[in-house]
């Protein structure tokens, strides 16, 4: 008996690290995913097989982190491996980087294999559930965007409280975005704890710039109704601007950014964590997605071409 599950990866569009703190932000999963299999095995505990592609180090450094993510995950399911114990293995076309959402879509393949394997069939909702414990163990006190845009696809407005608030946004047609890969593995963690802790030492600085964070999720959300594209692109530089303001940027990720608006990108930012991973830049039309992953390409970074606004790439 096998059980299978998939989990997409995602790009935040606007408002990382903003979402920490209630402001809305806007995700959308993309058009590559990770696939879970689990096999039942006559061992105790679990055994892990992971054949993701990755930037180097990326999988070394999130070792101990992926070990606590799964058992919070197999806690989570009230699942007991005491006896009988599993293999997963971890596979698929999202290429592990940060800033792309791998440890959800890992986290969120896992919970749908086990449901599978178990014939659980746990609705969506509770998947979502599951995989948020997961990310506990790569983030601490994740806000929940990325297993939430993992699990449900599409474009999502986002916001985080004791009940987060998650809603669909319609895009009539995917837009093609490219994503620049700094090559540098982030510690998400420690980009969350710098934020709160500058926070602190600055409110009234930091309140200002929150309070414009969420002026610019409204925005984009009216842009991305009316297929606005210069509009987004303008907000999305604008919140690069605020993410620099509180130094979650990175001298690779700027340059990524300063690259892709040379090369005619509509608007560019940093997606993710930050210190390091992927930005992204929003380029209609596959010829100018070609120019701009060119470009970066011929700079010595790893692109991903994809759609936002898509469940699956194509779709």
């Amino acid at each position: 008996m096998t059980g299978e599950g998939v989990g997409f990866g995602k790009a935040i569009l606007f408002n990382e690290h903003f979402v920490v703190y209630g402001v809305p932000a806007i995700v959308s999963a993309i058009g590559k995913y990770t696939v879970a299999k689990i096999e039942e095995t006559n061992k105790s505990g679990w055994k892990l097989n992971d054949n993701r592609k990755a930037t180097p180090n990326y999988k070394e450094d999130k070792i101990e982190q992926q070990k606590d993510s799964i058992n919070r995950i197999l806690k989570k399911m009230d699942i007991d491996l005491s006896k009988n114990g599993l293999e997963i293995t971890l596979e698929g076309n999202l290429y592990c980087a940060s800033g792309i959402g791998a440890s959800a879509a890992s986290c969120v393949a896992i919970a749908r294999a086990l449901s599978d394997h178990f014939d659980l069939n746990l609705p969506d909702e509770e998947i979502n559930e599951i995989a948020y414990q997961g990310e506990k163990g790569y983030h601490g006190t994740p806000s929940g965007i990325d297993n939430t845009a993992s699990t449900f696809g599409g474009l999502i407005w986002f916001e985080k409280g004791d009940t987060p608030v998650m809603e669909k946004i319609s895009v009539p047609v995917p837009v093609e975005i490219v994503m620049g890969n700094t090559g540098k593995v982030a510690n998400t963690s420690a980009a969350v704890t710098g934020v709160r802790k500058r926070k602190e030492e600055n409110p009234e600085k930091y309140k200002e710039i929150f309070d414009r964070a969420e002026n610019i999720a409204y925005l984009a959300k009216n842009a991305f109704i009316n297929e606005d594209y210069k509009e987004l692109g303008k907000l999305m530089n604008e919140n690069h601007k605020l993410l620099q303001q509180i130094e979650v940027s990175s001298r690779e990720l700027d340059f990524l950014v300063k690259l892709s608006r040379d090369q005619g990108a509509i608007g560019a930012k940093l997606t993710g964590g930050g210190l390091g991973g992927n930005i992204i830049a929003l380029t209609p039309g596959r010829d100018l997605q070609d120019d701009v992953a060119n470009a970066i390409e011929k700079e010595g970074f790893q692109t991903l071409k994809t759609v936002i606004g898509a469940l699956r790439e194509g779709v």
